[in-house]
């Protein structure tokens, strides 16, 4: 008799729930930590000429060598480091996951963060230690330093900003880690467009660090591209894990070619970085708000009976992110993508609406 999936599937996969990406049709979409401005015109033009000529009939580069090279250039990568790329920053994750997968590894990071640090480490049969944040979401750094004496983590992730609390931990206790862990630390720097702070220049100095990035934020999430910067004695055995042609023919033309515009991309992250100051001052002048401080493109602020807001937000045609009962920290948290002046401007509304 064949077994039921309960029968052949791990326990701790059974008892996971998926990933939800909500339907936004017909929504103002602020959930998601999209870029909302399309490319310019002429920018498009050009990326419809490159696909139309491309030869899909053929796997992609498989070390995606010319979109490297502009990477390069664009991301300021420190003469000595190598890059790996991947299919957005979750395959990145899972690559270094697996690497280090040996019996008994422990990856770790901070709590809340983002989702996936933990449950890639499920996928991947890893035990992931999270280490509590303070209660203003600030490193508690003297936790981390004893949880790494006690743990000794194969892989470190820090966000830098942290998602989903904006905020940037302390870069000298990030150091501090970086010194006392006996693995990789990576950093990830997936809102580094409008946090304008990098550990890219430390690489050379921390011989265990790895610097994550993403153009998704950017504007290109659409394209799928994550990169890893670090020394190549950890990125030649990273590399190993990573599926052959896994960034496609098409992701490497359009990001190669774009970056060529990136003063385009500065631009729109310059509009949105004011936009989130104006929409920071906006959040305290609603009653019964909290809003914390954010060095990203959203802003995580605290309201009582948060999920009926929430709801009360679709209801008048406004997505943004339900946090409440993800994590105890966040009880009673949502979280907003900073998008154009209206529909900044569409979400304050509501919110004044729903409250």
């Amino acid at each position: 008799m064949a077994k039921k999936p309960e029968d052949i599937i791990r326990d701790e996969i059974l008892a996971l729930k998926a990933y939800h990406v909500p339907d936004a049709s017909g929504m103002t979409k602020l959930d998601a930590m999209e870029n909302p401005y399309r490319l310019p015109e002429a920018v498009r033009g050009a990326l419809g000429a490159l696909a139309g000529n491309a030869e899909i009939n053929r796997y992609p580069d498989p070390g995606a060598q010319r979109l490297k090279a502009r990477l390069r250039e664009t991301l300021q990568v420190p003469s000595g480091a190598d890059l790996v790329l991947g299919n957005g920053s979750d395959e990145i994750i899972q690559m270094l996951t697996m690497a280090v997968a040996r019996p008994g590894a422990v990856v770790m990071g901070v709590e809340p963060a983002f989702v996936m640090f933990r449950m890639i480490a499920t996928f991947c049969g890893v035990r992931f230690s999270g280490v509590p944040l303070k209660p203003d979401f600030s490193l508690d750094v003297d936790a981390m330093l004893a949880a790494i004496r006690a743990e000794q983590p194969a892989l470190i992730f820090l966000a830098y900003p942290n998602n989903p609390t904006g905020n940037l931990f302390d870069d000298a206790a990030i150091e501090r880690i970086l010194a006392a862990a006996p693995g990789i630390v990576v950093v990830d720097e997936a809102y580094h467009a409008f946090a304008q702070r990098t550990f890219m220049d430390r690489l050379a100095r921390f011989p265990n660090l790895l610097v994550m990035r993403t153009l998704s934020k950017s504007g290109l999430a659409g394209l799928r591209l994550g990169i890893l910067a670090g020394a190549p004695a950890w990125l030649a055995h990273i590399d190993k894990v990573r599926l052959p042609y896994n960034v496609n023919v098409l992701t490497q033309l359009a990001a190669e070619k774009v970056l060529q515009h990136d003063a385009l991309l500065e631009e729109q992250a310059a509009v949105l970085r004011a936009g989130r100051e104006r929409m920071q001052a906006e959040l305290k002048s609603v009653a019964g708000v909290t809003a914390y401080p954010s060095a990203a493109n959203f802003i995580l602020f605290r309201i009582a009976r948060a999920a009926a807001v929430f709801d009360r937000l679709k209801q008048r045609g406004v997505l943004i992110k339900n946090l409440d009962g993800s994590h105890p920290a966040l009880a009673d948290c949502l979280r907003v993508t900073v998008g154009t002046p209206d529909e900044n401007a569409q979400f304050i509304a509501a919110l004044r609406a729903a409250v």
